[in-house]
């Protein structure tokens, strides 16, 4: 039996097919997936999350495996490496809003005992049904309060997709298997 999915995956490649099947939407609590997540929706901006699930595995290597300790020594060195590596996205503003950002993580971690604490807090841990968007009331707090932290390329529209891809928000269709 074949699976009906959402209709923004149907027909797509498999790596589309597999990021829908097994983590789109799906909850995470871990601060390193929530971390490299929200590095990942970041590069997004203005691209296809194709492009960014293509590079994914060049993400990594290249920004340490997302080691928030890493990134946030990036010096002038590491941000040229960067700019230099083919494999991934080569936005300077973006490279440097990812140091940026890692740092501003790091306190929200000190300040809430974990960035989940803090993301999951927005909703008191429940995850939102269907609403089949791209912004929010929810996106633009969050964004809101994330920019007033000082992070940057986190408007609502970015933050609602990451918001869908940590599982705080689930839209899959209803007449998704996943629904």
């Amino acid at each position: 039996m074949i699976k009906k999915r959402c209709s923004w995956v149907e027909g797509k490649e498999k790596i589309y097919l597999k990021y829908h099947d097994e983590e789109w939407c799906v909850p995470k609590y871990d601060d390193n997936i929530l971390f490299e997540m929200l590095i990942l929706e970041s590069f997004q901006a203005g691209l296809s999350w194709i492009t960014i699930l293509k590079k994914r595995d060049a993400f990594r290597e290249a920004f340490d495996d997302f080691d928030i300790e890493k990134i946030i020594d990036y010096d002038e060195n590491k941000v040229n490496e960067l700019l230099e590596n083919e494999k991934i996205i080569r936005h300077k503003g973006k490279i440097n809003a990812t140091i940026a950002n890692a740092g501003v993580f790091k306190k929200i971690q000190k300040e809430y005992g974990s960035f989940s604490n803090y993301i999951w807090g927005f909703t008191d841990g429940k995850i939102i049904k269907a609403e089949y968007k791209t912004k929010s009331e929810l996106s633009d707090k969050i964004a809101k309060d994330l920019k007033k932290r000082g992070m940057k390329f986190v408007g609502s529209t970015t933050i609602y997709s990451y918001l869908e891809s940590i599982g705080i928000i689930d839209n899959h269709t209803k007449d998704c298997y996943k629904y």
